[in-house]
């Protein structure tokens, strides 16, 4: 390519320079002048470049694909997004959650699996992880946990003796511990992992029906993992791993897919369960709630620029189009505000407005002016308004996140159901879902964790919650830390 051939550099306003190596001075030796505007334009936008990270959360990846829904699930939902044969644009993002945007995509923690689907009736998203459950099943708790896998506020340094103080102080985290100090605590790729709504979320058909439903994204590549070995010499080999996998993936050809599979409840069906159905800490047995095949999802195309279709990609539970709303579910009612809010503290409030963020469907709202308002808004800019603006329908479409509710006002726990205790499907994950070798690995795993700095009076709590969890697993556990200690 000559010379002649290649775009000339411009400003951002489009104007061309004469430049891109020397700034305006007085001379070849003397002092520089402030109205070189191209260079105060490349200063000012360097120190603005970077955009506050997601508080969790802030390391990930993505990309953009399809959904297709293959099934017939009309029966549960009127939502298009789910009709037979409907083909949707997703963007999806990975990441994990405790570490900063430099940190290791190899650390021991639970991964985001986030996706938002641009539906012919607004944008829908779904914020999952590759766990069914979560720590703590009140948002009250959910600040102070991120808190606690963060870092130290006197030497910024990680702590897993404040890790383990908070968890061994909430012991409905003791099933997702589980599950993180396991095999699939550390996935091998982004690929090779599932991805779930955790959440229950509702489900409303034309007939106005409602169900319970949680989503269930099972990888087709397989499951595999990591051992810790594997993981710590990735972290020094290439702090990147899951982000290049994904991208050299896709450009090679290698399209990821997953399909989704829902566990469906009957409405009334909640009111007299076992369990609470609502808490984030619990799973669904699948004797109970067998899956369902809804579609598949698959990754085909890369971004191009990873800051404005990755890292602005702002995705939120409160996105919920006809045919699906919440639950009862406690953190997930208070993530419908908090997701939302971070977004505009991080982007600025006309995010949606972000080209990544804008959906595919009509966008008829009286949002007005702010930071950043790029798209033109006419009047009439209020309602109500005789002068032909937008105007909601309820009939066409009705609120779908209802459900009946009474009681004083309190601050209190879930009421207590016949099998929710906040150990038993812990004790299950291990006993029948892990086999021998597995166990193994789990004991291993929280041994090499809790050597990593875990002190008294913390370390006696962690024994204590292992045995909770199961007696001998708890015994072993004590054993290994005791001996290398000795």
């Amino acid at each position: 390519m000559t010379s002649d051939d290649r775009k000339p550099t411009t400003t951002d306003a489009g104007i061309p320079v004469a430049s891109d190596e020397h700034s305006l001075s007085v001379g070849p030796d003397g002092p520089l002048l402030l109205h070189d505007h191209y260079l105060i334009e490349q200063m000012a936008n360097f120190n603005r470049e970077r955009i506050p990270e997601r508080q969790p959360h802030a390391k990930g990846g993505g990309a953009f694909g399809r959904f297709e829904t293959t099934e017939d699930v009309s029966r549960y939902t009127r939502a298009a997004v789910f009709q037979k044969g409907t083909r949707t644009d997703v963007v999806m993002r990975f990441s994990t959650v405790a570490g900063e945007r430099g940190s290791p995509d190899t650390w021991r923690d639970p991964r985001g699996f986030s996706i938002k689907f641009y539906t012919s009736e607004g944008n829908y998203d779904m914020v999952g992880n590759n766990t069914p459950v979560f720590f703590v099943r009140d948002p009250m708790k959910f600040q102070h946990f991120i808190r606690s896998q963060k870092r130290r506020a006197d030497n910024h340094l990680r702590d897993h003796d404040m890790q383990w103080d908070f968890w061994t102080l909430s012991p409905e985290s003791a099933h997702q511990v589980t599950w993180l100090m396991g095999d699939r605590g550390i996935p091998k790729t982004w690929r090779h992992m599932n991805g779930y709504s955790s959440h229950t979320y509702m489900w409303t058909n034309a007939q106005g029906e409602k169900f319970w439903v949680k989503y269930h994204f099972k990888t087709d590549q397989g499951i595999e993992c990591l051992t810790q070995d594997e993981a710590d010499r990735l972290c020094g080999v290439d702090n990147d791993y899951h982000t290049r996998d994904l991208y050299e993936a896709i450009d090679r050809g290698e399209c990821p897919s997953w399909t989704l599979y829902m566990q469906v409840m009957p409405f009334k069906d909640a009111d007299t369960y076992r369990l609470n159905p609502f808490d984030l800490t619990k799973v669904w047995p699948h004797d109970d709630y067998p899956l369902i095949k809804v579609g598949k999802l698959t990754l085909d195309r890369n971004p191009t620029d990873y800051h404005t279709e990755i890292e602005q990609a702002a995705f939120e539970p409160n996105n919920l189009v006809p045919g699906i709303g919440i639950s009862p579910d406690k953190m997930l009612i208070a993530r419908v505000f908090s997701y939302a809010d971070a977004h505009r503290a991080r982007l600025g409030v006309n995010y949606k407005q972000i080209p990544v963020n804008s959906p595919l469907a009509p966008v008829h709202s009286y949002s007005k002016d702010g930071a950043m308002r790029v798209k033109n808004v006419s009047d009439p800019v209020y309602a109500p308004n005789s002068k032909g603006g937008p105007a909601a329908d309820g009939e066409r479409y009705p609120t779908d996140s209802t459900w009946q509710a009474s009681g004083d006002m309190v601050r209190a726990p879930y009421t207590l159901r016949q099998d929710d205790d906040d150990y038993g499907q812990a004790h299950d994950l291990i006993n029948k879902v892990m086999d021998e070798a597995a166990r193994d690995r789990l004991v291993d795993n929280v041994v090499g964790h809790v050597l990593g700095g875990v002190k008294e009076p913390v370390l006696s709590r962690v024994f204590e919650y292992w045995k909770n969890i199961d007696a001998t697993i708890g015994r072993r556990i004590e054993e290994g830390v005791k001996a290398k200690l000795n």
